[in-house]
């Protein structure tokens, strides 16, 4: 439902801040424990929850969100269920934006068309489907368009002036700018550097601009919530529930707590960030 996230982002333009963009792994560490974290999200200060479609060979991954696939897979998490979940968090939610975020396999081995009538019937709203380039459109990127759920790409330090135009073709919902080249999870990039690319980007499209990759703090949000639209934070969130399991990998009393006071915490950074910028 492309509605949903314009509706969203309009919102949160008029309201003067950027998006806190939140991604979980579906299913981690199994699954009630996944939608008890996702059903918490909003509640938390998260705008747009990115949900994560576990995969047994995740190359774009860093090792957090690899071991929380592993978690999950191991749980009995299928694609199949990571729909499930939506669908039960619509039942109390029907305004957060949901994207979906993984790779093409096991949406191919789904079969793309079915995938897509589940997808949205169980109030997705977009898909990020790291592996399949602009190229490739006709596979997913087109048919989820023609059904209204939004295509989001992902754009990255390396995507020059020549290649932007064709990576944004097809783009609905957001840009997620990756801020770094290599894989999930890194250090923090040079909020300056963030600044920049986004004007870049922006003399490209209209659509708005999340940044992610290495935002962990309420400050690292701050900053680059400064110049972005969004804020897009995964590795932090995941580290959060790893570290709140049994040494056997189960959840404890304290795992869906410790991710929502990260979120908090990320929250407060995100919309303090025009403030602290208008100063």
């Amino acid at each position: 439902m492309t509605a949903r996230m314009d509706k969203r982002f309009a919102d949160l333009k008029a309201e003067g801040r950027p998006a806190l963009v939140t991604y979980f792994m579906g299913g981690d560490p199994d699954y009630d424990t996944s939608l008890a974290i996702m059903k918490a999200l909003p509640e938390a200060g998260s705008d747009v929850i990115e949900l994560g479609m576990p995969f047994s060979d995740p190359m774009a991954d860093g090792p957090a969100i690899q071991l929380a696939g592993q978690r999950a897979l191991k749980a009995g998490q299928t694609l199949v269920r990571t729909l499930d979940l939506a669908r039960e968090f619509r039942q109390t939610d029907n305004d957060t934006p949901i994207v979906m975020m993984g790779y093409y396999n096991p949406i191919y081995v789904y079969g793309v068309e079915r995938f897509l009538d589940d997808a949205l019937a169980a109030g997705i709203d977009g898909l990020i489907v790291v592996d399949l380039p602009p190229e490739m459109d006709d596979e997913l990127c087109i048919p989820a368009r023609s059904r209204d759920i939004n295509f989001v790409r992902l754009a990255t330090p390396t995507t020059d002036d020549k290649r932007l135009p064709k990576v944004l073709e097809n783009t609905s919902g957001f840009v997620y700018y990756v801020s770094m080249n290599g894989i999930t999870g890194s250090s923090l990039p040079d909020p300056s550097r963030v600044a920049g690319a986004v004007q870049r980007i922006k003399a490209h499209t209209d659509l708005p601009i999340c940044v992610g990759f290495g935002v962990k703090t309420a400050e690292h949000a701050r900053l680059i919530g400064a110049s972005a639209d969004g804020v897009v934070v995964g590795t932090a969130i995941v580290n959060q529930v790893a570290t709140n399991l049994t040494t056997d990998g189960k959840a404890t009393a304290d795992t869906v707590q410790a991710v929502v006071t990260l979120v908090r915490g990320l929250s407060s950074g995100v919309r303090s960030a025009r403030l602290a910028a208008a100063e």
